[in-house]
């Protein structure tokens, strides 16, 4: 498990799926080259949170990928999970290291500079950076919402762990993002709301892979 080789990142939200259940979408999702999943999930109970994470936590390990939990450090240490990923509210990275182990991915989001630095410094494993285009799949502050591909390069050159670009990106215009130093692109609608999830997987990676 390497974040410095994810060039693909689903976000998981079935509000999204096109009334599909997130299982579904992942599995296409997989079968499209997916190299990282990220329980999310905003919309559902904790017991539901983990019910669904123990049935992903199978099929990415059937596929060799990764499973990381969106903020949640208990259910991730509960499932097994690959790693956690943190927002800027949320506990500390020290927190989750003690909580996960030496092992375990942790990710941090981060919208400027000095919060990347900050991450890094904290022990953060990969960035999650943004929202690049744009977001309205969660409640993001103007400063924050479409920070920019010039952005994302200050960040890369700033810090040594990998940036994984997030917010409006799909196949059509992920190439900025990774010509600006990404590693890779995050998405939740781009493969959740297709129409075919698993090509569409495939052609955001290509995109950045291209």
């Amino acid at each position: 498990m390497n974040p410095t080789e994810w060039r693909t990142y689903l976000v998981t939200g079935a509000s999204r799926s096109a009334g599909r259940d997130t299982e579904t979408v992942v599995e296409a999702a997989l079968a499209g080259g997916v190299d990282v999943v990220q329980l999310r999930e905003k919309d559902v109970n904790d017991a539901e949170r983990y019910e669904l994470g123990r049935r992903l936590r199978e099929l990415t390990a059937d596929a060799g990928v990764p499973l990381v939990v969106n903020d949640r450090i208990d259910i991730a240490a509960a499932i097994g999970a690959d790693g956690v990923h943190l927002g800027q509210s949320d506990l500390p990275v020290a927190v989750a290291r003690e909580q996960l182990g030496d092992a375990a991915a942790l990710g941090v989001s981060a919208s400027t500079v000095e919060q990347a630095r900050a991450a890094e410094a904290a022990g953060a494993d990969y960035l999650g950076v943004g929202a690049v285009y744009g977001t309205d799949s969660k409640a993001v502050s103007g400063d924050r919402n479409g920070i920019g591909t010039e952005r994302v390069a200050a960040v890369v050159d700033a810090v040594d762990v990998p940036a994984i670009g997030i917010g409006g990106i799909d196949a059509s215009n992920a190439a900025p993002v990774v010509e600006a130093g990404a590693t890779g692109v995050a998405a939740l609608s781009a493969i959740t709301a297709a129409a075919d999830p698993k090509a569409a997987t495939a052609a955001l990676r290509e995109a950045v892979t291209e």
